[in-house]
């Protein structure tokens, strides 16, 4: 890695409080936090509001440190890219330094206080998403392979299973529904947005699928994997925890999203370079909402069977 001196590179400021929360990745950290919440308050053993606030801090902390040491690790290439180059680390805010010991102290710690505050098995699976998103993706498969984003868009899946994990000390199959929703959406979500952010990625040498197979590949790729998470998506609604509202949500957007991937899968370069890929942008922005709105309908529908208005799965 480059030097740790903030002050070696030149126009540097002294960081701010704001700069070491940057660190943290907030808007990453906010799917965290939301997508366990979900898991935990859907699961079928009920928790006590302390505990579930604890618990909701402790995986936010964990999401927090897990972004501190990617921004660690990817600092050379945060430089290059424009998406990137205004973090604190290449920004010259703070240090490589200080964001590994960061994240380091914020690891231990959240893992540390899951386990102490609801159990072993979730606190477990805090740690071990970590070490996926730092060792696994960040440092393994995020510059070697052009299936960085599948399989590291696990790491993003665990925290519904935390969640759940936490009310119930284990995991089922309504919470790995919860994961494989996730899981399957990332890669879609991110080619889209890869798709129109291209250069980026091959400036800094990231192989990126649009980088090692080409925008038309990658269209092929959303369009399958959009097929993928539809089933996946429709699957949950079966369970327990799914219900009339989330079938219906999962209904329109499925509908929606398949539309969206359809329509990327069928552009051009050309015509997606004379529009300024507005498709492309339109499908990632959908993509956003996709998954936000599975997962407050999973909510929805655990809210009505709590008041009493049904008790059933969909």
């Amino acid at each position: 890695m480059s030097d740790t001196s903030v002050h070696s590179i030149p126009g540097t400021t002294e960081p701010e409080l704001r700069d070491y929360f940057a660190l943290l990745k907030p808007r990453v950290m906010s799917l965290v936090v939301f997508t366990a919440l979900v898991g935990l308050l859907v699961a079928p053993i009920p928790v006590h509001p302390f505990l579930i606030f604890t618990s909701v801090l402790f995986i936010a902390i964990g999401g927090g440190a897990s972004g501190a040491l990617n921004m660690w690790w990817d600092a050379d290439i945060d430089r290059i890219m424009r998406r990137t180059r205004k973090r604190p680390i290449p920004a010259g805010r703070v240090s490589e330094g200080e964001a590994l010991g960061l994240g380091i102290a914020l690891s231990g710690l959240s893992v540390m206080m899951l386990a102490l505050s609801a159990n072993l098995v979730a606190a477990g699976l805090l740690a071990f998403t970590i070490f996926f998103y730092v060792v696994i993706y960040s440092m393994l498969l995020k510059r070697w392979t052009p299936q960085n984003i599948v399989i590291g868009g696990a790491a993003g899946a665990f925290p519904p299973m935390i969640g759940w994990a936490v009310a119930t000390g284990g995991v089922s199959v309504e919470s790995l529904l919860m994961f494989m929703l996730i899981f399957i959406w990332t890669p879609p979500h991110f080619w889209s947005l890869a798709l129109f952010m291209n250069s980026d990625y091959d400036d800094a040498g990231v192989p990126m699928l649009t980088v090692t197979h080409g925008n038309d590949a990658t269209r092929t790729h959303i369009l399958a994997y959009t097929v993928l998470l539809a089933a996946a998506s429709l699957a949950l609604a079966f369970t327990p925890i799914g219900g009339p509202v989330y079938l219906v949500t999962a209904l329109v957007l499925n509908a929606r999203f398949l539309h969206g991937a359809w329509r990327v899968y069928r552009r051009t370069t050309e015509a997606a370079t004379a529009d300024a890929y507005g498709v492309e942008k339109r499908f990632f922005k959908l993509s956003l909402w996709y998954l936000f709105l599975h997962f407050t309908a999973l909510l929805a529908d655990a809210f009505l069977r709590a008041i009493g208005l049904f008790g059933g799965a969909a």
